[in-house]
């Protein structure tokens, strides 16, 4: 048997969470991420080290938060987006600690863990090697009649609660030796927390839908007599998939724990081919710098952009909540604001993110709120706080390093954002400078400069955010530039491509660069029928990016990604990365 270290890492929020590392024999080739199902800890996947037969790897093996050894409530975590987290952060320790890059890296997960994982993938765009994902949770198997709307009722008016797992050890394999222990374990965890749980089909259902998004090498096992999952969101996943390199495999007679049953050796002589052949070519992925002029991103707004015939159901449907809108504008000041301005300008940025519902009557600040609390809204207002605090991480950075810390923004808007990461911060910039194409945005900006007290430290200018020669001869330059909430609007490459060479050119080496996406939308539809744009009252279409197409954009630029933060409906990302030199 390999040798076995017990380890443990610190993830995002400072818990100390347990993991096996399993060290390669002499120099490791790569490493391999194992990770668990539901219930389960890293001791259940532990035969997998010497079963895959992979000597030159390393392996790894953690315990998810509130699993196994890993400390928390059993069953629980804060988010399913906390917990996605977790692996960004335990593959940036392998990385630190064990030297291996996520270039290096391919991830094998079971069940929940596989819909873990899979999120990495779609959310983060992680540079691995391959994923490997057995009989993914992606619906799993409830039995009772509406289960999961009844389960949300009783979160709403029960509170948190747990849910007791009714899954047997009988039903999840045929091996003797795997039911004894499974039963025997006292760390075995059964219940999981309800919210997990819902959250876990909701995520499961983003990712199923938008799996395109995912370009990394995959292979997916499908356990053919399954008590726990449903089948079917397993093959929408695989069908969906955005990378050419994939395979799957239907392995007749399984129960769900695949990797574990009594005949695994025919689901481990699939995977290990596979991994070796991912390892023995280059990394390598499609290219996506052009998906705005091919790719079902490009379809799916094209098809938002074509009129509805007028007395079609939908058609009839949109043209209501058109109605509703105008109607909602005579009383709440938000959506009056949009009709004003637009629903994607600076003026309607800066009072979203002030979150005070104004409005005629209580009957107006009532709808003013349920706008505000819109999906979209939200995202918005966490992305705000997501930018701050990778901007008070880069000002940290430049400040260790002994740079000075010179910030510029692209298109600010009313600039909040980057004035109130200020506030945070211990560390204080040398000096700022904020740009915008809009005259009311920098007036707007100039006076929240003066109400901050900042008039001798930023100022305020109105320029082209896409002007590449005007970004390049910015002065003095700039040691982290940022760009939020602009390259969302624009579904063209070719501006966004112009815009990063003038920041990179403003950018020194070495400097930073924090930037916005918008990988996923739930309410696209809603936006491109019934809001309008700044641009003199346009529809507002929008073409979403992946993340793995803004980091393409990013690292075409000369810029080398480090972090990233999303919200917890999968909207909007917030990532920093730095400028390389030449």
């Amino acid at each position: 048997m390999r040798p076995v270290e017990e380890l443990t890492f610190q993830t995002h929020d400072g818990v100390e969470l347990f993991y096996r590392h399993w060290p390669a024999a002499g120099s490791p080739r790569g490493a391999i991420l194992l990770f668990h199902r539901g219930h389960e800890h890293s001791g259940r996947v532990a035969h997998l080290a010497d079963e895959l037969d992979l000597p030159d790897f390393a392996v790894f093996a953690w315990d998810a938060r509130g699993h196994g050894r890993s400390p928390g409530e059993r069953g629980f975590s804060p988010s399913l987006g906390s917990s996605v987290r977790d692996i960004q952060t335990f593959a940036d320790h392998i990385t630190r600690t064990h030297g291996i890059a996520i270039e290096d890296m391919a991830v094998i997960a079971q069940s929940v863990g596989a819909v873990l994982a899979a999120t990495w993938a779609h959310d983060y765009a992680p540079r691995i090697r391959a994923l490997v994902l057995a009989s993914p949770a992606f619906k799993v198997k409830l039995y009772v009649p509406f289960a999961r709307p009844g389960l949300a009722l009783m979160r709403r008016f029960r509170g948190h609660f747990y849910v007791q797992s009714y899954v047997k050890a009988k039903f999840l394999t045929h091996d003797p030796a795997r039911i004894a222990s499974f039963d025997a374990d006292p760390l075995i965890t059964r219940a999981i927390s309800v919210d997990i749980l819902l959250q876990l089909y909701r995520t499961a259902e983003r990712i199923v839908a938008d799996a395109h998004a995912i370009t990394i090498p995959t292979q997916l096992l499908i356990s053919g007599a399954d008590w726990v999952v449903h089948r079917g969101p397993q093959h929408r996943f695989y069908e969906r998939l955005g990378t050419p390199i994939k395979e799957r495999h239907i392995l007749e007679g399984f129960y769900h724990d695949t990797l574990g049953e009594k005949d695994r050796q025919i689901a481990l002589n699939k995977v290990r081919p596979f991994l070796l052949a991912r390892f023995a070519e280059p990394l390598n992925r499609p290219s996506l710098l052009e998906a705005d002029k091919l790719g079902y991103t490009r379809d799916e707004a094209d098809a938002l952009a074509s009129p509805l015939p007028a007395l079609s159901p939908r058609g009839l449907y949109w043209a209501a909540v058109r109605r509703n809108l105008k109607l909602g504008g005579m009383l709440s000041e938000g959506i009056a604001l949009g009709h004003e301005t637009g629903f994607d300008s600076g003026s309607t940025l800066d009072y979203v993110y002030r979150d005070k519902p104004s409005g005629l009557g209580a009957l107006g600040r009532a709808i003013d709120r349920s706008y505000l609390d819109s999906p979209g809204w939200r995202g918005i207002r966490q992305r705000k706080i997501h930018v701050e605090a990778l901007i008070r991480i880069a000002m940290a950075r430049l400040e260790a390093a002994g740079s000075p810390i010179r910030m510029m923004d692209i298109a600010a808007g009313h600039g909040r954002y980057m004035l109130e990461a200020l506030e945070g911060s211990p560390v204080k910039p040398a000096s700022i400078l904020l740009r915008d194409y809009s005259e009311i945005n920098v007036a707007a900006g100039r006076r929240l400069i003066e109400e901050k007290g900042l008039g001798a430290l930023a100022r305020f200018e109105q320029a082209d955010a896409f002007d590449r020669a005007s970004l390049a001869a910015v002065s003095p330059r700039p040691t982290l530039a940022v760009v939020s909430g602009l390259y969302e609007l624009f579904p063209d490459n070719g501006i966004i491509r112009r815009s990063l060479a003038g920041v990179a050119d403003a950018v020194e080496a070495g400097g930073y660069l924090v930037y916005t996406g918008q990988p996923w939308h739930p309410q696209l539809e809603l936006i491109a029928r019934a809001l309008t744009s700044h641009r003199q009252g346009q529809a507002w279409i929008m073409r979403r990016r992946t993340q793995a197409e803004m980091d393409q954009l990013v690292a075409e630029a000369g810029f080398t990604k480090l972090e990233q933060r999303i919200d917890e409906e999968g909207i909007f990302t917030v990532s920093l990365a730095r400028r390389i030199a030449g």
